[in-house]
């Protein structure tokens, strides 16, 4: 049964404690790199026979493959893709950042490029679930900046074959090749290059313990995008709020996971005990009902607050992945929500609704790193370039200020290099 806690009755390390993941795999995953990056393709389909169980021919996900995914996927759920990749594409084209160009003293030019990356690599989990909403969540960002070529990599099951809906989902999005690779070994393949996986600028996507792992060992020889941790759901709610409404979002997050965390926040003590007893009648009905009792059991919590202000407050403090505002005016709050991945506004707007179809993006900084991060977003996949114009008359109005500066910090170097160019020649 979920834990209801009375904000200043019990210890606050109670009311912010966050369940973590408990796995040593560094040592595990430092092992599949260095494999990887030795054995290349061979390591590939080693691994693949061992975690999989799949004796693979090739790698490669052929056209013939993707084609036939996408005709045995039923065409009505083919649409709603299509109908969720324009939501997504709609949100996302307004991030797309431009270049600039300051001119407005004579002789000096001075900009910025906006560059995409070349090629972006995505990590679509396999196991428990399927998740074609992660490939068009994480690539059509990625499209939309430019980059010159998008490939997935997604562990394929023991006949050596790849849900069709993550393939259907690939072929929406534009995606231009897709990998039979799962694991920390997917994400080595993707930093480090093999004979048949190309090295990509970036690495982007979800995993377990040994994915976030294996993403945080190659990070510098690579760009990734973030370290995710479980799932997490937090709703702010008044006393107005339908238990049955709050239980079934927070169970949304924890059939995700057994890490998985469900908050509820509210300053009504009556909602508390009722969306406690809606989620015991919930969960036996539920198909990932073992996953979802684990979670809420121990992970889950209500928090009871003096004020929906104060509930507020708490969030902001826990800083969720995804974060509900159920009450009558959420945009009245909305500036008061200060660390959230995102935000969802008033009664009829479920998580669910974002993790599919709304179009802002799913991925999201967890364990509280909304903080100081951000969702996925085109901004992931392009870098900036500064440039500068100076002519000679323009640096000789400023060279003695630059050595000025320079010989303030010992770099006497530097200074002579700005005043030289206004030497008189002897």
């Amino acid at each position: 049964m979920i834990k209801i806690l009375k904000y200043g009755e019990v210890k606050n390390e109670d009311i912010f404690a966050r369940s973590m993941p408990k796995m040593n795999v560094e040592g595990i995953v430092a092992e599949i790199i260095d494999n990887v990056k030795k054995n290349k393709d061979k390591a590939l389909f080693d691994y693949c026979k061992k975690f999989d169980k799949a004796n693979l021919s090739s790698l490669v996900v052929s056209e013939e493959e993707i084609n036939e995914a996408v005709s045995s996927v039923e065409p009505e759920f083919l649409e709603i893709l299509q109908a969720a990749a324009n939501n997504i594409k709609k949100f996302h084209e307004k991030q797309k950042r431009n270049s600039f160009i300051i001119n407005d003293e004579k002789g000096i030019i001075i900009g910025q490029k906006i560059i995409p990356v070349d090629r972006a690599g995505l990590y679509v989990p396999g196991g428990t679930a399927a998740y074609p909403s992660t490939v068009l969540m994480d690539s059509i960002p990625a499209k939309l900046a430019g980059v010159r070529e998008v490939v997935i990599v997604t562990p394929p099951n023991a006949e050596g074959k790849i849900n069709p809906v993550i393939l259907a989902a690939a072929s929406v999005a534009g995606v231009d090749r897709i990998f039979k690779v799962g694991g920390a070994q997917a994400i080595a393949a993707l930093a480090y290059g093999t004979e048949t996986i190309p090295k990509v600028d970036k690495i982007v996507g979800p995993g377990n313990a040994f994915v976030a792992e294996a993403k945080k060992q190659v990070f510098g020889k690579v760009s990734i995008d973030m370290i995710a941790g479980p799932s997490e759901i937090l709703i702010v709610a008044d006393s107005k709020t339908d238990p049955a409404y709050a239980a079934a979002d927070l169970l949304s997050q924890a059939e995700h996971d057994k890490l998985a965390s469900a908050v509820l926040v509210t300053d009504s003590e009556d909602l508390a005990a009722a969306v406690s007893a809606e989620l015991e009648r919930q969960i036996p009905l539920l198909e990932r009902a073992e996953i979802a009792r684990a979670s809420i059991d121990d992970n889950g919590k209500i928090i009871v607050a003096d004020t929906l202000e104060r509930a507020i407050e708490i969030a902001n403090e826990i800083a969720p992945e995804h974060l509900e505002l159920c009450v009558d005016e959420p945009f009245d709050y909305l500036d008061s929500i200060r660390h959230a991945g995102s935000i969802f506004m008033g009664r009829n707007c479920p998580e669910a609704l974002g993790d599919y179809f709304a179009g802002p993006n799913h991925t999201l900084p967890t364990s509280g790193t909304a903080k100081f991060s951000s969702p996925l977003s085109v901004d992931d996949f392009v870098k900036k370039t500064q440039y500068t114009y100076y002519t000679k008359e323009a640096l000789s109005k400023v060279a003695a200020d630059v050595a000025y500066f320079a010989n303030k910090e010992g770099l006497t170097a530097h200074a002579k290099s700005a005043v030289i160019r206004t030497e008189k020649k002897q």
